[in-house]
């Protein structure tokens, strides 16, 4: 199971689109992840052209035309795996903590956020706290994306675009 991964894309205007460089990858996965603040509506429409199995959720920037179509966090189970998808609020010093929290009672194998445009693919206490960063904020010190991969483990990436 291959699982494109996407956040804080915050394309609002209309000349804006997901770069043609994820698009393409996301060709080749088995579904994708959004985890919030893309904004507009078009982003999974756009994502969906590419891969029809997109799930999202909603962010603290989101518009509420987002935010009525999209959860604030989700809970999705495949290949054997729990995750947890959620963009996060707040503080990014806190971040880690506020997931941990909200995911408690569900006992995720994998939590997938955004919120800080910080890539993070790190382990803690058995959870994998995977960020793929903001594939087109200009202040961040890179772009990137993620891809995870789920068969007998679980292998997670970022990419830098």
């Amino acid at each position: 199971m291959k699982i494109g991964v996407i956040s804080d894309t915050h394309i609002a205007s209309k000349n804006e689109h997901v770069p043609a460089i994820i698009l393409d990858v996301f060709r080749q996965m088995d579904m994708v992840f959004h985890a919030g603040d893309m904004v507009d509506l078009r982003v999974v429409d756009e994502l969906r052209a590419v891969c029809p199995k997109v799930l999202a959720v909603s962010g603290n920037m989101d518009p509420e035309a987002v935010r009525n179509k999209f959860p604030q966090k989700q809970i999705i189970e495949v290949a054997g795996y729990r995750i947890g998808l959620m963009h996060g609020c707040g503080s990014p010093l806190n971040l880690v903590e506020l997931l941990k929290c909200a995911f408690k009672e569900d006992k995720p194998n994998i939590i997938v956020f955004g919120h800080s445009h910080k890539p993070m693919n790190e382990f803690i206490d058995n959870v994998l706290f995977f960020n793929p960063g903001s594939a087109t904020d200009f202040t961040a010190d890179y772009n990137s994306y993620g891809i995870i991969e789920l068969d007998k483990g679980i292998n997670a990436r970022i990419i830098k675009i």
